[in-house]
């Protein structure tokens, strides 16, 4: 679907899709830069959500054991990757206009770095704290995370813990598909508050519990992690992460990009998932 005549960047990409600086508070940003995180509320109707619940779970019905396997698969959850390629009803994340906003702010040019929905099986979840990426130092961004809620996120059902303001200390528990061959950390980041055992709770944590339709935002250096889900209160959502655009995509887009999704698509949206 063709939409732009002018050079695309991140500017002109979220002009043409009606963002605006705006759509990021001055508290959000405070939050942002000070603890690493903020929480949007009723970003998507519960009608939206209850569609993209039901889409979660036909897919990862008809994918099984199999479900995630483009990034990866997960013992103790649910896992679905990939989901532009399956589903219409996730189109709607790509247009969350907090998250573009402070994803261009915090990364300069930016495009997806990967999307998958998860949800703990009960009994299951708990993971390490880990920073998604490794760090370059404050202010060297890397990558920015979201979880956009299909239902609610409490202490019950496996809701993610954070420590608020690590993403400023020197990064934990990457996963090694993410860390690049030869990429060595500034020896001068803050290692004091590393803890001898990352799945213990960390003094400084705190667990976060949002309704449905709400959007968490990290920036990907914060130390985080999935809790344990202790109850049968469903805890589906969707994580979308982006990167600056000069660095690599955990899920190559253009591996999955489908003739569907280059039809109904904007030129912005195929840009962001950079295959356009």
């Amino acid at each position: 679907m063709v939409s732009t005549q002018w050079p695309m960047d991140t500017p002109n990409v979220l002009s043409g899709l009606g963002i605006k600086r705006t759509a990021l508070t001055p508290e959000q940003r405070e939050q942002l830069d000070v603890e690493g995180y903020f929480i949007v509320h009723d970003v998507y109707t519960p009608e939206e959500c209850q569609e993209m619940a039901a889409e979660f779970e036909r897919i990862a019905e008809e994918e099984g054991r199999f479900g995630g396997s483009e990034t990866r698969s997960e013992p103790g959850a649910r896992r679905v990757a990939a989901v532009f390629s399956k589903s219409t009803a996730f189109d709607r994340v790509l247009t969350c206009a907090p998250l573009l906003v402070a994803a261009s702010e915090l990364l300069g040019e930016i495009r997806i770095h990967a999307d998958n929905m998860r949800e703990p099986l009960v009994g299951h979840g708990h993971q390490p704290l880990h920073s998604d990426v490794p760090s370059e130092g404050p202010g060297k961004w890397r990558l920015v995370n979201s979880l956009h809620l299909f239902d609610d996120m409490t202490k019950e059902n496996g809701g993610t813990r954070i420590v608020p303001g690590s993403h400023r200390w020197a990064s934990l528990n990457i996963p090694p598909a993410n860390i690049e061959k030869g990429f060595v950390e500034p020896e001068d980041l803050d290692r004091s508050h590393i803890p001898e055992d990352p799945f213990a709770p960390h003094p400084e944590e705190i667990v976060l519990e949002a309704p449905a339709g709400s959007v968490v935002v990290l920036n990907a250096h914060l130390w985080h992690g999935g809790t344990k889900r202790v109850s049968d209160a469903p805890r589906r959502m969707l994580h979308l992460s982006i990167c600056r655009r000069e660095l690599d995509q955990q899920l190559n887009q253009r591996e999955y990009v489908t003739d569907a999704m280059r039809e109904r698509m904007s030129d912005e949206l195929l840009w962001l998932l950079d295959v356009l």
